[in-house]
């Protein structure tokens, strides 16, 4: 029987039917496969819609343009063409059986002459159960609908063979342990451990890419311990296993591996804070020392920035995610010194130094009190309330988005008779510190400013 969930992907989006009358009024056959059969039956919505067919590429291409459909032929060397239907993508991939060289994960392509050859090469038992829309009828060969009713994970080929072949499958496993609630059988787990050095013919982009999912699911500490547990991040991210510091009673601190965990929930589930999260005390290890019985990890947060740089970099991370990311772990420490007193011109420049950050810092800061003590507890979220207060005072009195002093670097040239050069740079350094320490100055105190600076140049 056919679930009512899937039955309501059809019912909001008919141009599936279109699609399935299209290629059998052809004589092809069609199938709804992949991710859209799988979220369909948990109700999980979905705009990414695969198909599996026997046509060839060429015979869909043919197909769509004839019935004005637009196409790209991307992937025609794999076998799939896309097509577009309003905002809508379609992937028409031609049955096949894929074969691998060992220091690849690049399948050569060989067309496959039934549906179920097509769906034993697919990565999990979950996403190899095909749709026949036009019949309204499952095909299942492999036992994807309880694997999916008992939320396991499995392959539908000896997990030994799909890991090895496509190594990626892998953290796609602890992806989907983050992002579907799924959890490996026995069997599947065992495989990736045993396979984790083919995890390294796999690019560093596609990595960065599962892990990006992986971090922004739901289930993240399950997904985590797997990443961990399995090997995999030994092989990745080797610095997040050696936050497993040993809980050393006599000296009295956290495990940093556990607190981490908790910190990663407990942000918002976007690509930045979640790493943030992650690599906020990755800087500890290295810091680790002891003092009158003590530990402390001085200036973690300034390795810990250096260190997710690194990372984020040979994870092929944006220029901008990486600043963003390293900026919440270098200061995530900083707003505890509020406690000791702030000045406006203090509080002036941490929102200019957090910038667009402001609330992701702020967030990250709550999200790593875990201290079980709660009148500590309640003591550090009084005096933070305290500060995210003045900020919102200094946000509402002075526009710090535009902190440009009231004269501009070509003011100071035509003043001074100066040409571009480091004179002018002290100065215009010297304005903006005026303007983050004083608040709003007018023209004649910065003219006034500019002048003593350049009499000691």
């Amino acid at each position: 029987m056919v679930p009512t969930t899937l039955l309501k992907v059809l019912k909001d989006n008919p141009f599936l039917v279109e699609v399935a009358s299209l290629y059998k009024n052809a004589g092809f056959e069609l199938y709804l496969v992949g991710g859209a059969v799988r979220d369909g039956i948990l109700d999980i919505s979905t705009t990414d819609f695969d198909f599996t067919t026997n046509a060839t590429t060429d015979q869909s291409l043919k197909l769509f343009k004839e019935n004005k459909y637009q196409t790209t032929e991307i992937g025609k060397d794999f076998g799939t063409i896309e097509a577009q239907y309003d905002e809508f993508s379609i992937h028409v991939t031609t049955f096949r059986e894929d074969s691998y060289e060992e220091d690849s994960r690049k399948p050569e392509i060989v067309n496959s002459s039934s549906l179920e050859g097509d769906l034993k090469r697919r990565d999990f038992t979950v996403n190899a159960v095909a749709y026949d829309i036009l019949k309204n009828e499952l095909i299942d060969p492999f036992g994807g609908l309880k694997d999916l009713s008992q939320g396991i994970i499995t392959t539908p080929m000896s997990a030994d063979i799909s890991f090895s072949d496509d190594p990626l499958r892998m953290l796609r496993a602890c992806r989907f342990i983050s992002t579907h609630g799924f959890t490996p059988n026995n069997e599947t787990f065992e495989a990736i451990k045993k396979n984790i050095e083919r995890i390294e013919i796999v690019s560093s982009e596609r990595v960065r890419d599962e892990l990006m999912k992986l971090l922004t699911g739901d289930n993240t500490t399950l997904a985590i311990r797997a990443f961990v547990e399995s090997g995999l991040s030994q092989k990745i991210m080797p610095e997040l296993d050696l936050l497993k510091i040993e809980v050393d009673p006599k000296h009295h601190h956290k495990d940093v591996y556990e607190h981490t965990l908790i910190v990663v929930e407990r942000v918002s589930p976007q690509v930045v804070p979640r790493f943030a999260a992650l690599l906020h005390d990755i800087g500890k290890p290295r810091t680790k020392g002891i003092e009158n019985g003590k530990v402390h990890f001085r200036h973690h947060e300034v390795v810990g920035a250096r260190m997710a740089a690194q990372i984020l970099k040979r994870l092929k991370f944006s220029k901008k995610e990486i600043k963003d990311i390293c900026l919440l772990v270098e200061n995530h420490l900083r707003p505890h010194t509020f406690k000791m007193g702030w000045t406006d011109s203090a509080v002036r420049r941490y929102i200019v130094d957090s910038g667009e950050m402001l609330n992701e810092l702020n967030e990250l800061v709550r999200a790593d009190i875990t201290t079980k003590n709660q009148q500590k507890y309640k003591e550090i979220n009084e005096y933070l309330d305290e500060m995210e207060k003045r900020i919102a005072e200094v946000q509402e009195k002075e526009e710090l988005s535009n902190l440009r002093p009231p004269i501009s670097g070509d003011d100071v040239m035509k003043l001074f008779d100066l040409k571009p050069g480091p004179e002018v740079g002290k100065i215009m350094k010297a304005l903006y510190e005026q303007r983050l320490n004083d608040g709003e100055v007018s023209k004649e105190e910065a003219i006034d400013l500019a002048e003593s600076i350049y009499k000691k140049l």
